[in-house]
C-alpha cells in the first residue's frame, strides 16, 4: 500500500506552491488513475473481442450496452464526491474545519445509501432496461451476466470508492486518491484474462470480465477504507456512525453543486444510450461506437484528470479570495488540456484502422473501414469536449450549481440530442459520428458567455470590494 503523505503544511499546494508545480502535483496521480480506469474499461472490450470468432460482436455489443448503465455510477459518486468535495475544500479555504468534517462524513454516508438503492433498481428491472438499451436475442444473455456482477453486486463498492477518492484528493492527498483507483484498474486488467480464459468455461468470457471488474472495485474500496483510517488524525475525513446534521447553507450548497455534477455524466449517459439505439439500426454500428467511445477516452481521461486536479485548487483560492492565483490555475489547466486533445486527434486519425482491427480482429475489411471513418470523425470533438467539461468543473469550484446545471443541460439535451437526430436523418451513421463535434463547438461558445456573466456579476464585484478595503 502506498505510504500516506503527511505534508508539514497541508495548505502549501493551495496557497504558495508555484501554479504549474501545484497543478502538476495534483494532476499527475489523478491522470494516472484516469488512464488506468480507461485501460481496464478498454481491456474488457479488447479481451472480449478476442474470445470467440463466432460471437465476439454480440459479446462486444453486450459489454458496450452495459457500459452505459455502469457509467451511471459516475453521477452517483459525483453527487456526493464532487458536491461534498467541492464544499469541503471551500470550507477549508474559509477556515471552517468543523463544518468541513461534517460535510465529508455526510457525503460518504449518503454515497453508500444511494448506490445500494441503484443496485437494487438495476436488479429488479434488468430485462426491460437491457431491451430498452438495444439488446437483442444474441446479446441479452451476455449483457445480463455483465450487469449482474458489475452493477448489481459491484455497484456499491464502485460508487463508494470513487466518492472516497474524490474526498481524499480534495483535501490535498492526490497521490493516495490516484493510487487507489489505479490499483483497482490494474487488478482488473490482470484478472480479466485469468477469469475469462482460465477459470471460466468457454462461452462465459463476458461473465469472467464482469467478475474481474467487480473484484477489483471491491479491493479498491478496501484500500480506501485503510486510507481513511490513516488520514482521520490529520484531515477532516472520517467514517460516519450516523448522518451528521449540516448547516442549512452547507446542505444547500452541497446539493446545488452535487446535483448538477451528477446530472452532467447522467445526461452524457443518456446521449450514449440514444446514440447506441440509433447506431443499432446500422450493420455493426453499435459495436463500432462502443469501441470508439472507449478509445476516445484516452485524451478525455487525461483532460478529466487535469480538470479534477484544477477544481480543488480553484475552489480553495476562490473561497480565500485569491482571485489572481485562481485564474492562473484555470488558464494553465486549459492550455494543457487543449494540447493533449490536439495530440490525440493526430494519433487517432493516423492509426484509426489499426485501432479498429485490434479490437475486432475477426471483422471483415469493410467493417474496419467504416469503423475507422467513424473514429476519425468523432475524435475531432475532443478539444471542444474538454473545454466544455472544464467549464462545468470551474462552476462547481465556484459553488455555482445553477450555472453548472445550465451548462450540462444545454450541452447534452438542448444541443446534442437534436443535432444527433438531424445529422442521423440526413447523413446516417456518419452523421452520428459528427454529432459531438457539431454540438460542442456551439456549446463552447455558450459556456464562455455564461462564464463571462458569472465573472462579471460575482467575481469582479468581490475583487472590487477587496481592492477598496485594501486602500
Amino acid at each position: 500500500m502506498a505510504a500516506i503523505s503527511r505534508a508539514a503544511d497541508p495548505t502549501e499546494v493551495f496557497e504558495r506552491m508555484p501554479v504549474p508545480q501545484a497543478l502538476m502535483k495534483m494532476a499527475i496521480p489523478t491522470i494516472i488513475s484516469q488512464l488506468v480506469a480507461l485501460f481496464y474499461n478498454v481491456a474488457d472490450t479488447f479481451f472480449i473481442g478476442q474470445a470467440d470468432t463466432t460471437s465476439d460482436s454480440a459479446m462486444v455489443a453486450a459489454s458496450s450496452l452495459v457500459l452505459t448503465v455502469f457509467m451511471l455510477t459516475i453521477p452517483l459518486s459525483s453527487l456526493f464526491g464532487s458536491g461534498g468535495g467541492s464544499l469541503v475544500v471551500r470550507l477549508l479555504g474559509q477556515k471552517e474545519e468543523e463544518e468541513a468534517k461534517k460535510v465529508a462524513s455526510y457525503s460518504l454516508g449518503m454515497s453508500v445509501i444511494v448506490s445500494l438503492a441503484f443496485s437494487l433498481i438495476c436488479l429488479i428491472f434488468m430485462d426491460p432496461l437491457l431491451r430498452f438499451l438495444g439488446a437483442d436475442d444474441s446479446s441479452i444473455g451476455y449483457a445480463k451476466q455483465y450487469l449482474l456482477y458489475v452493477v448489481v453486486i459491484g455497484g456499491v463498492p464502485t460508487v463508494v470508492s470513487h466518492t472516497m477518492s474524490t474526498l481524499v484528493r480534495n483535501v490535498g492527498h492526490s497521490r493516495e486518491a490516484g493510487f487507489g483507483l489505479s490499483m483497482g484498474g490494474l487488478l482488473n486488467v490482470a484478472l480479466d484474462p485469468l477469469f475469462m480464459f482460465v477459470i471460466m468455461p468457454d462461452g462465459y468470457a463476458v461473465m469472467g470480465a464482469a467478475i474481474a471488474t467487480m473484484l477489483s472495485n471491491i479491493i479498491s474500496l478496501i484500500y480506501f477504507i485503510f486510507v481513511y483510517k490513516k488520514l482521520q488524525a490529520t484531515t477532516v475525513l472520517s467514517f460516519p456512525r450516523s448522518l451528521p446534521k449540516l448547516q442549512k447553507s452547507s446542505l444547500k450548497s452541497l446539493y446545488a453543486v452535487g446535483v448538477p455534477a451528477a446530472l452532467s455524466p447522467f445526461f452524457f449517459d443518456i446521449d450514449n444510450m440514444v446514440m447506441n439505439r440509433l447506431a443499432s439500426g446500422y450493420d455493426g454500428g453499435i459495436a463500432a461506437m462502443g469501441i470508439i467511445l472507449k478509445v476516445e477516452r484516452l485524451p478525455l481521461n487525461i483532460d478529466i484528470g487535469i480538470s479534477l486536479a484544477m477544481m480543488p485548487l480553484v475552489a480553495y483560492n476562490y473561497a480565500s479570495k485569491n482571485f489572481k492565483r485562481m485564474r492562473s490555475f484555470f488558464s494553465t489547466a486549459r492550455v494543457a488540456g487543449v494540447l493533449v486533445a490536439l495530440a490525440c486527434i493526430v494519433f487517432y486519425r493516423t492509426f484509426a484502422s489499426e485501432i479498429m482491427s485490434a479490437f475486432l480482429p475477426h471483422a471483415d475489411a469493410e467493417y474496419i473501414i467504416r469503423g475507422s471513418e467513424y473514429l476519425k470523425a468523432r475524435c475531432l470533438a475532443t478539444p471542444f469536449m474538454f473545454l466544455s467539461f472544464q467549464m462545468v468543473n470551474l462552476m462547481q469550484a465556484f459553488g455555482q450549481g445553477k450555472a453548472s446545471f445550465y451548462l450540462s443541460l444545454i450541452r447534452h439535451i438542448i444541443l446534442f440530442l437534436p443535432v444527433m437526430f438531424i445529422l442521423n436523418y440526413f447523413f446516417g451513421m456518419m452523421g452520428i459520428a459528427y454529432t459531438q463535434l457539431t454540438a460542442d463547438i456551439i456549446n463552447v461558445i455558450t459556456s464562455y458567455i455564461i462564464y463571462w456573466h458569472v465573472n462579471k456579476k460575482i467575481i469582479k464585484p468581490e475583487e472590487k470590494l477587496l481592492a477598496e478595503a485594501a486602500v
